[in-house]
């Protein structure tokens, strides 16, 4: 039998596109505004929020929504105060989470392992309901996430020139923060509280190697964040048919940074091929500059040479330098 014709694998590639999709749409924001490991903290405080849900015996998702969102609101009070102390305050209320969630289980009757597919993710368990909360959640956030795009860049780009432009800088701050609380929820089940922060940010960083705007940084994360989760689910189901079980979460994870280490050396080249043909702003070029009596090759319309603009003259591109004719001679740049 076809283990994709499965319910249980079809429930389970249904929750991963959308938690790929969700996870980079929020993530972009917070690596924009340099919030990368806020994703870890509130995954913290959730922990917290599912021990409630098995403690009470109602549904853990709803109870993690709820905490998240307190704990994210708080978060971002305490970042924007800016107290001398506030990193110590969010340690507190991070790992007060996390202590808290493991109490709160063992007081409900409940063994570690109920909590842990919580911590690490449990995507080929979830239920019916818990794929359509995930779908509904999703959804919910990648269509603020896209919708209000240019509100939330102004506002991650530069607070102050928001606040000129008549932008609720304080509205849309702990619109992220809550995005970003409702999005740790729907990636626990995929990925895991713990590794929930990755999915987030690995995707963004990815999409920065290759891409040089916000939008089309936005845009091919959340492929890379589903191409990700799809690829970690198959992999570790196909992996676990062979014999040893493979958790899907970490398989996810693992395929996200694999994808980061590949594209790098794209991205470094791509910057570098950037920085040789972008001109320089005016008067005088930046750094060093020789000049050259004897150059062993002359440069021209058709010398098969990049030519760039450079005030009232062309640059050539030439052995990583810029070579400009001047008399008799060329300049280096």
């Amino acid at each position: 039998m076809d283990i994709f014709t499965l319910p249980f694998m079809q429930r389970a590639l249904l929750a991963a596109v959308f938690t790929g999709l969700a996870a980079p749409a929020i993530g972009t924001y917070l690596v924009q505004r340099r919030l990368a490991l806020m994703g870890d903290g509130i995954g913290h405080v959730a922990v917290t929020g599912v021990a409630l849900g098995l403690l009470t015996g109602t549904s853990p998702t709803w109870t993690a929504v709820i905490v998240a969102v307190l704990g994210a609101t708080l978060i971002e009070v305490i970042r924007e105060r800016g107290h001398t102390n506030g990193d110590v305050a969010l340690a507190l209320l991070f790992y007060g989470g996390l202590a808290g969630g493991v109490l709160l289980t063992g007081l409900g009757g409940q063994s570690a392992s109920t909590l842990q597919q919580y911590l690490f993710g449990s995507i080929l368990t979830i239920s019916l309901v818990d794929v359509w909360v995930t779908v509904v959640l999703a959804v919910t956030v990648v269509l603020i996430c896209v919708g209000l795009a240019p509100q939330l860049f102004a506002v991650a780009q530069d607070q102050e020139f928001a606040k000129v432009a008549g932008l609720n800088v304080r509205v849309y701050n702990l619109l992220v923060a809550v995005l970003a609380a409702v999005t740790v929820t729907v990636a626990m089940r995929t990925v895991g509280l713990l590794l929930v922060s990755a999915l987030m940010v690995v995707p963004v960083a990815t999409a920065q190697q290759v891409t040089r705007s916000f939008q089309a940084t936005l845009r091919l994360a959340m492929v890379l964040g589903v191409g990700a989760c799809l690829g970690g689910l198959v992999v570790s189901a196909l992996v676990s048919l062979q014999g040893p079980m493979v958790a899907p979460g970490s398989t996810i994870v693992l395929l996200a940074l694999a994808g980061f280490l590949l594209t790098w050396p794209i991205g470094v080249l791509l910057r570098r091929r950037q920085r040789l043909l972008t001109p320089f702003a005016s008067g005088e070029p930046e750094g060093h500059e020789a000049s050259t009596e004897e150059h062993p090759h002359e440069h021209g319309e058709n010398c098969g040479h990049r030519a760039v603009p450079h005030d009232d003259h062309l640059d050539y591109v030439h052995d990583g330098h810029r070579h400009a004719p001047h008399g008799e001679h060329y300049d280096e740049h």
